[in-house]
């Protein structure tokens, strides 16, 4: 077992660990320590607690110290820093005329190297941008191109839930989402309904896939052959999941048809296959969606 904390970077970022070494670190502080970046400003976001060796990427660091009134200061110099940053990399890649579309700047703490984060829809030679961008800081420059799921974690912005997004507020990583996890809930296939503000699929579909597998298994198919309690046979005509109802089109006598609400309980029928299957009009309709959908760039921070 071994001693770490958890330090994040950004909101919402990647949590990494370090050893809290001779000093007292509470949840909540603030710490100066080195990565493969250079020497970073983070936040730490879980106490110290032993975790097995396996877990732990070695070689572990430690913290450099417990973040001072002046590092703090050096850390809010260095967000405005950022902003002149950005806007003098507009101009030049307007100067040079490239199609990439800015999003971020960030300089490291101790100011040895400045990342611009951007977006393209292709591959972009950016090698006088970056010996105009050095001539101007005087320091090393990295560009790295991201997806559009990562654009959006950094922007931030309010879902179509009203809430703040996911990804900027609390989800550290992306999952991988589906369609069929759409499906599988029974949501409209409307590519702007499932659909998040970076055009994506959105990430909480995860949030109640287990539930509605779950529930599913325990239910019949829409469309499914079921014997009612009073020994009727009829065609399941829809369902209410999180209620466990079935309504079914119940075959009377004289041919007769009529739509009844069932427990699921009540019902006897075939047990429902474990993987919703989609329809390959559904799939190339949903194309587009999936396309790249789970890729993530931005592994730094």
């Amino acid at each position: 077992m071994i001693k770490v904390i958890g330090v994040r970077f950004r909101t919402a970022g990647k949590i990494y660990f370090f050893s809290p070494g001779k000093y007292e670190i509470e949840r909540g502080d603030h710490v100066i320590v080195e990565t493969a970046r250079g020497v970073e400003y983070g936040r730490v976001v879980s106490g110290p607690k032993d975790v097995e060796d396996e877990q732990v990427v070695q070689p572990l660091k430690s913290v450099i110290r417990i973040a001072t009134e002046q590092d703090e200061k050096t850390e809010a110099k260095n967000r405005e820093k950022e902003k002149e940053a950005l806007q003098i990399c507009l101009e030049k890649i307007r100067k040079h005329n490239l199609e990439m579309k800015l999003i971020d700047a960030e300089y490291t703490f101790d100011n040895n190297k400045v990342l611009f984060y951007f977006t393209a829809d292709g591959r972009i030679d950016f090698r006088e941008l970056v010996k105009d961008l050095a001539a101007v800081f005087r320091t090393r420059i990295e560009l790295r191109q991201i997806g559009v799921r990562d654009e959006t974690k950094i922007r931030g912005g309010i879902g179509i839930c009203g809430r703040p997004l996911c990804c900027s507020t609390y989800l550290s990583e992306f999952a991988a989402v589906s369609i069929k996890m759409a499906k599988e809930q029974n949501l409209s296939l409307n590519p702007t309904k499932i659909s998040g503000v970076c055009g994506r699929l959105m990430c909480c579909l995860t949030n109640e896939e287990e539930t509605y597998e779950e529930l599913n298994s325990q239910l019949p198919s829409v469309g499914d052959m079921v014997t009612t309690p009073d020994k009727l046979t009829g065609t399941v005509h829809s369902l209410s999941v999180l209620r466990k109802r079935v309504k079914v089109i119940v075959n009377l006598e004289n041919d007769e048809k009529e739509i009844r609400e069932y427990s699921a309980d009540e019902l006897r029928f075939k047990p429902r296959r474990k993987k919703t299957k989609v329809s390959k009009e559904e799939m190339k309709k949903l194309a587009k969606l999936e396309k790249n959908e789970g890729v993530s760039k931005l592994d730094d921070k």
